[in-house]
């Protein structure tokens, strides 16, 4: 936790960029009825039956301190997947920094061994190398900003019925250009001292 805490607290560094990743699934829904339009003092109404469509997987990645994030909505969320996002990082994102200093969950798939299994050795080399992993403990994924910007994310866009992959991905788009316009940079301000003083149950009793 104080690792991560110590991250947060560094200033804004475009050559060493602070980057905060997380992901979660959405379960794509269909209407089996049209739903009956709004009418004055009425919402919108939709039938309590619907179809399946399959499940897919958001990446969000946020940078706190350059006030951005970028939503990837993809099929899977293989190790490969992973991967070819963290690829995207490097290469495409922030192709000028000198390492990417990264936050996020400690998820199986969330590690350098992922790349080897996407790339060839000395490419999965050169990526990891640009990386600088912060992993949340156990319990605390409310450390990555990355996980708050997904909870917005799940109350402003995704908490209805999406039919379609298509669907979801220009919904999120809209999302994202949207808070990125109107969304200030992130000042996190829990520190480690606060850590000790609030969470103090959860630290080694030491017997003088």
């Amino acid at each position: 936790m104080e690792d991560v805490l110590e991250v947060y607290t560094r200033p804004y560094d475009p050559l060493r960029p602070q980057i905060c990743m997380d992901e979660t699934s959405k379960q794509l829904l269909r209407d089996v009825h049209q739903p009956l339009p709004m009418e004055p003092g009425q919402p919108q109404r939709h039938d309590y039956e619907y179809e399946r469509g399959g499940v897919v997987n958001l990446f969000m990645f946020c940078e706190p301190l350059g006030g951005r994030r970028w939503v990837d909505v993809t099929e899977r969320r293989t190790k490969r997947d992973w991967a070819h996002q963290i690829k995207e990082l490097v290469d495409v994102r922030y192709p000028k920094a000198e390492q990417i200093v990264l936050v996020m969950d400690n998820l199986n798939t969330h590690t350098p061994a992922s790349l080897y299994e996407a790339f060839s050795p000395e490419e999965a080399r050169r990526i990891a190398n640009k990386l600088e992993i912060h992993y949340t403990p156990k319990h605390g994924s409310w450390l990555n900003i990355a996980e708050i910007e997904l909870s917005v994310l799940s109350r402003q866009c995704l908490d209805r019925r999406v039919p379609d992959l298509e669907t979801l991905e220009a919904e999120v788009a809209a999302w994202q250009e949207r808070r990125d316009a109107t969304a200030t940079k992130i000042e996190w301000r829990f520190n480690s001292e606060d850590a000790r003083i609030k969470l103090k149950r959860l630290y080694p009793s030491l017997d003088e």
